[in-house]
């Protein structure tokens, strides 16, 4: 069971890829739904040996995913987006989402752990390959924050920024709401993880822009309550995760790497370096999504949320790079390395993540 070819030899032989693709995703997508039938067992870890066919058909297809997708090196997009999909039904419930108390009763499982561990291990050591650590170990840190700070608050306009701003039309502009519900209906919860501990003025930032993301407490203030406006101007769906199908697995990569950074205290550099890049990039790209509801003439609630990140996210940029990354840097010096590949690690996702989101625009649009 080491590939898909091993799965599937008599398609092999007639040379039928997309046959071969299609009955994969039937596969991954059977198998994922065994996981959620085991998530929702009562008492799991004790049940194991009386779901061992259930367990043992998901596991095969697990180990099939995790060398098509981080092993083999061909990329397979289908393991990776059963990967992503997987390890997101396990990180999320680390959430409250004020649904069904049931749903949380295997939160703590041992079994879903080894699975979420087996996926990670797999997955970070795929992700660190493509980063030069080693020379991230050589860096001035301060001097590499400040210079890559000063590039992605403005960055040149990408082939696909100028798409989105330019070409994209109102169904790829409502294509790209729903995929960015994703996060934005559930704005900075990953954040709470990381706030504890002892006081000082990192803490104290980090707790300001976690405040000014949830409106300082003010549910018709906060971040969310903008994009489940935005997402109601057009007769859409507000409930968190109502589109989770369309999200692709780049996005999730990028949602389960800061499950990983903000639960485990060790990478606590990692995902201070990445913060640091999300909102000092963040405007940029909400800038493009502005000027495209601009130029499709929408309504001031189908974008009110992209204006309001960009005036704040401008602040939290500044508040992250100066009070957060360089005085993280002087108070770990021999490890403040990790804030650069946080950093790094972040726009390198991102990039990707976002390239995606595009490539899922043009599909739609093309369908229409």
């Amino acid at each position: 069971m080491g590939n898909n070819i091993v799965i599937f030899p008599n398609l092999k032989e007639r040379g039928n890829s997309t046959q071969i693709a299609e009955i994969t995703a039937t596969k991954y997508d059977d198998a994922e739904q065994q996981f959620i039938e085991l998530l929702a067992t009562a008492n799991l870890d004790n049940q194991i040996e009386k779901e061992s066919a259930k367990v043992r058909e998901f596991e095969q297809a697990l180990s099939t995913a995790i060398n098509a997708a981080y092993k083999n090196g061909n990329g397979d997009d289908q393991a990776h987006r059963f990967l992503q999909r997987i390890l997101y039904r396990i990180n999320r419930l680390k959430l409250f989402w004020y649904d069904d108390l049931r749903h949380y009763e295997n939160e703590r499982s041992l079994y879903i752990s080894s699975c979420r561990n087996q996926i990670e291990a797999a997955w970070q050591g795929w992700e660190l390959a493509q980063i030069d650590v080693s020379a991230l170990q050589q860096l001035d840190v301060k001097q590499a924050l400040i210079e890559r700070a000063s590039v992605d608050v403005d960055p040149t306009l990408s082939p696909d920024s100028r798409y989105i701003r330019e070409e994209m039309s109102e169904a790829g502009y409502r294509h790209l709401l729903a995929i960015g519900s994703f996060d934005g209906l559930v704005e900075g919860s990953r954040m709470t993880s990381i706030l504890g501990g002892a006081a000082n003025e990192v803490q104290c930032t980090l707790v300001r822009v976690f405040l000014e993301e949830y409106g300082n407490g003010r549910l018709s203030r906060k971040h969310s309550t903008f994009f489940a406006q935005m997402l109601a101007e057009f007769g859409m769906n507000t409930e968190p995760e109502g589109y989770f199908d369309l999200v692709p697995w780049e996005v999730l990569a990028c949602d389960n790497h800061n499950f990983l950074t903000t639960e485990r205290k060790r990478y606590f550099l990692r995902y201070s370096g990445a913060l640091t890049y999300f909102e000092v990039a963040g405007p940029a790209a909400y800038r493009n999504y502005l000027a495209a509801a601009q130029r499709l003439g929408l309504s001031e609630a189908a974008m009110g949320y992209w204006e309001l990140h960009i005036r704040e996210d401008e602040r939290h940029g500044r508040w992250m790079l100066d009070d957060v990354a360089l005085a993280l840097a002087e108070k770990y010096p021999n490890d403040a390395w990790e804030l650069v590949l946080g950093y790094d690690q972040e726009k390198l996702m991102g990039d990707r993540a976002a390239k995606a989101v595009v490539r899922s625009i043009r599909e739609v649009e093309q369908a229409t």
